[in-house]
């Protein structure tokens, strides 16, 4: 683990006996864990509401702003938390999807949106996955 975050996650996973792993591995009720991981995911998700109430009702902007700041941290807590149960290493995951992000630039290397501000895919567009996969390769020994 390189970070001082994912540090903390395994002392949390620790301290709370959630599971953790040193390598990719998936658990034995895996179809469970994720609709348990769905399930927290969504109660988080559903917190948007009341940001928006808030919002809605005027609302300072500090309690905003602290709102969703809580809300995305517990995601990512969340997150980390999961990759950790999974053995996978997110921070190095990460990396290869923010590198196959700016990889999205058009030919004159600007962005390209859609309607919704979202990222379209350039000329020089690679997908993750394929690096995903032999980052999680060179992390699983080879069976004996």
């Amino acid at each position: 683990m390189n970070s001082n975050f994912a540090r903390r996650i395994a002392a949390m996973n620790a301290m709370y006996k959630l599971p953790a792993s040193d390598r990719p591995v998936l658990p034995e009720d895996l179809v469970g864990r994720l609709h348990g991981f769905k399930a927290t995911l969504l109660d988080e998700v559903h917190e948007i509401d009341d940001i928006v109430e808030l919002a809605k009702n005027g609302a300072p902007q500090s309690d905003i702003l602290v709102a969703m700041a809580d809300l995305l941290g517990d995601i990512i807590v969340y997150c980390r938390s999961e990759a950790l149960k999974y053995g996978l290493p997110l921070e190095d995951v990460l990396d290869i999807i923010m590198d196959s992000n700016e990889s999205k630039l058009g030919a004159d290397g600007k962005p390209i949106y859609d309607a919704n501000g979202k990222f379209l895919k350039g000329p020089d567009y690679w997908k993750p996955e394929p690096k995903i996969r032999a980052l999680l390769e060179t992390a699983v020994p080879p069976a004996s």
